[in-house]
C-alpha cells in the first residue's frame, strides 16, 4: 500500500495522495528543521519556501548585519523579535559617509529589545546622546563596539557601563577622548566584562588600568596598544588580578612596558595565548626567556618587532620551548642572527610556525633562512622584506625549498598590511 508523500500542496482526500508539508508539520516542528540548518544560506533558503517559513525563518533569526536608516530598522524590529547579534559597522573607507546615527539607535533599543551584541564600528555619526540610550533602555548588551566613533566620550560610555551590567566585550578602539573615568565606571559595574579594547585611547593610564582590575577580575582579552602613558605598574597589576584568565594581551607601540612587565605575566598568567609587545624597546632577553619557560604550552601568537633588546638566545629559547607557537614576529631585530637558527636545525626539532615575519633583520642572511626551513615545514606566509642579505634570486640560487603552501613576501613596503597576519596579532 503507497505510503502518502508530502509534496506540493495537495491536501490528502484518500489514502497513497499527496500531503501538502505545511498541513503535516506544525510551526514548532518546522523551528526544529530549520535550527538544524547551520549556514546562513540554507537558513535563508528556508525562508523563500513560502511565506509561512519565511515567517519562521524571521521570528528565529538571531544574527543581521545591514545597513538601514530609522524606517528601515523599524521594520526589521518587526519582522526580526528574537534578534540578539546586530552589525551595523561601516568599513573605515566609507569615513565620509556617518552611518549610524543617535536617532537610528533610539529607534535600535526600541526595537530590538533583546540585543546581545551590536557593533557600530566606524559610525562616526554617534555621539553620547546615543550611547546614553543604550545605556538605559538595553540593560541586557553584553556586547559593544563603537571603535573610531570620534564623537563617544566618557560620559555615554560610563551611562553605558551604568546601564549594562551584563556586559562582556567593549571595544573602543581610537576613541582618544576616553579616560580613566570609563575604566573606573566598568570597575564598579561590570564584574563579568572579559574582553577590552583601549588601542589608541592614549589618555588611559596606570591608574585606570590598576582601577579596572580591582573589579573586573575575568579580564581574558586586554589591548592597550599605543596607550603611552600606561607602563608596568598597571600591566603588572592586571596580570596579578587575572592571572588564570588572561589569555590575550596586546602593548603594541607602549614604549614604557619592560622587563618587569614580561616577568609579572610570567609569574602569574600560565595561559597567555598571545602577547603583543612591537615597540616595547626596553624589554630584554632575561623576561624573555622566562615567558617561553613558563608558557610554553599555551603560547600562540607572540609579536616582538622592534624588541631592539632580543638577541639570539631568547629566540631560541622561545622557538625550542613554545611548541604550539603558529605565528611569530621578530621584524626590526637587529640583534638577531643566523646561529639563532642553525642550532635548533640539529636534533630533530620541529615547529607548527604557520606565520614567521622577520623583515627588516639585518643579521639573518640566506643561510639563516635555510636552517628555519628544516625546522619549519608548516609555514602559510614569510616575510623576508628589507632584509639586506635575502633576495628572491639568492633564494632561488641556494636551491631553498619553501613550503608548497607558503606565501614568501620579499618586497613591498613594510607598511602593508596581510589579512592572514592581522588574524594572529
Amino acid at each position: 500500500m503507497a505510503s502518502a508523500k508530502l509534496e506540493g500542496c495537495d491536501r490528502p482526500k484518500e489514502e497513497g495522495a499527496r500531503v501538502c508539508i505545511n498541513d503535516a508539520l506544525t510551526d514548532d516542528e518546522l523551528r526544529a528543521v530549520l535550527r538544524q540548518l547551520e549556514k546562513e544560506e540554507e537558513r535563508d533558503l528556508f525562508g523563500l519556501v513560502c511565506k509561512r517559513w519565511l515567517r519562521l525563518q524571521s521570528t528565529e533569526r538571531r544574527r543581521l548585519r545591514a545597513r538601514a536608516g530609522p524606517a528601515m530598522l523599524r521594520r526589521m524590529a518587526d519582522r526580526f523579535p528574537g534578534l540578539v547579534e546586530l552589525d551595523l559597522s561601516q568599513s573605515a573607507s566609507r569615513s565620509f559617509y556617518p552611518g549610524v546615527t543617535d536617532s537610528d539607535l533610539a529607534v535600535i533599543a526600541a526595537g530590538f529589545r533583546n540585543l546581545r551584541v551590536l557593533d557600530l564600528q566606524n559610525c562616526k555619526g554617534v555621539t553620547d546622546v546615543g550611547m546614553t540610550t543604550l545605556g538605559n533602555v538595553l540593560p541586557s548588551l553584553q556586547s559593544l563596539d563603537v571603535s573610531q566613533c570620534k564623537k563617544v566620550t566618557d560620559k555615554g560610555l560610563v551611562a553605558v557601563a551604568s546601564g549594562c551590567s551584563f556586559l562582556k566585550r567593549l571595544h573602543v578602539t581610537g576613541s582618544k577622548s576616553i579616560t580613566d573615568e570609563l575604566l573606573k565606571s566598568l570597575s564598579k559595574s561590570c564584574p563579568c566584562l572579559e574582553d577590552l579594547g583601549l588601542a589608541g585611547c592614549n589618555n588611559i593610564t596606570d591608574t585606570g588600568l590598576s582601577t579596572l582590575a580591582d573589579g573586573c577580575r575575568h579580564i581574558k582579552s586586554l589591548d592597550v596598544s599605543k596607550c603611552t602613558k600606561i607602563s608596568d605598574v598597571g600591566v603588572s597589576r592586571v596580570a596579578e588580578v587575572a592571572s588564570s584568565s588572561l589569555k590575550v594581551l596586546k602593548m603594541l607601540d607602549c614604549f614604557r612596558v619592560g622587563d618587569k612587565s614580561i616577568f609579572s605575566l610570567a609569574h602569574f598568567c600560565h595561559n597567555l595565548e598571545t602577547l603583543v609587545i612591537g615597540g616595547c624597546r626596553d624589554v630584554s632577553d632575561e623576561s624573555i626567556k622566562s615567558l617561553s619557560l613558563v608558557c610554553c604550552h599555551s603560547l600562540r601568537s607572540f609579536r616582538m618587532d622592534w624588541c631592539l633588546n632580543i638577541t639570539d638566545s631568547s629566540l631560541k629559547c622561545v622557538l625550542s620551548n613554545c611548541r604550539h607557537l603558529v605565528a611569530l614576529d621578530i621584524g626590526c631585530c637587529d640583534k638577531i642572527t643566523d646561529s639563532a637558527f642553525h642550532s635548533l636545525e640539529m636534533g630533530g626539532f620541529e615547529s607548527q610556525l604557520k606565520v614567521l615575519k622577520m623583515s627588516n633583520c639585518l643579521k639573518i642572511t640566506i643561510s639563516g633562512v635555510g636552517s628555519m626551513l628544516q625546522f619549519c615545514k608548516y609555514l602559510e606566509y614569510l616575510d623576508l622584506r628589507s632584509c639586506p642579505h635575502i633576495t628572491r634570486l639568492g633564494c632561488q640560487q641556494a636551491g631553498l625549498q619553501f613550503p608548497e603552501c607558503c606565501r614568501t613576501n620579499f618586497d613591498g613596503s613594510l607598511g602593508e598590511s596581510e589579512g592572514m597576519v592581522d588574524f594572529f596579532f
